[in-house]
């Protein structure tokens, strides 16, 4: 089953349980995958499903985060609700660890010395873990490791 038809099944599920929120989630990133192929003019590949998912779980991490700013822990709370179904559509993400060492081997690749050379780094280190790992976890473990 591809990733567009688990969200219909699911979406049906939800719709039949009763689950409001995960059935207005899934509805909005179908209606953002719906978007992207619209744009792009033929139907989305897995991986450009998984990218559209990627943003919407990415968006919900930058609402949360200026949701507590703003002290509005009811909105922070629905966002984390949102951004938990989200995630049960990604694959397995990786540990820090193996993000660490991922980004060993891409330092060893492209001769990497300091952090002027984090660019190289992650040019090559991004396309390996896209959708795997988030991207700013990535970058702050690159740095750390071109700062030692």
């Amino acid at each position: 089953m591809d990733l567009n038809e688990r969200l219909m099944a699911d979406l049906k599920d939800a719709m039949r349980n009763r689950q409001e929120v995960r059935v207005s989630t899934i509805r909005l990133a179908r209606a953002a995958i719906g978007n992207e192929a619209i744009a792009k003019r033929r139907p989305l590949e897995e991986s450009e499903v998984l990218a559209v998912i990627s943003r919407q779980i990415k968006q919900r991490r930058e609402s949360i985060e200026e949701f507590q700013k703003g002290n509005r822990p009811d909105l922070v709370a629905r966002e984390q609700e949102e951004l938990e179904i989200l995630l049960t559509y990604m694959p397995e993400q990786m540990s820090r660890e193996e993000i660490a060492s991922a980004a060993g081997v891409a330092i060893q690749q492209v001769g990497a010395q300091d952090s002027k050379d984090f660019g190289k780094v992650m040019s090559r280190l991004a396309p390996q873990l896209k959708g795997r790992a988030d991207g700013r976890l990535v970058a702050e473990v690159v740095r750390e490791l071109l700062s030692q």
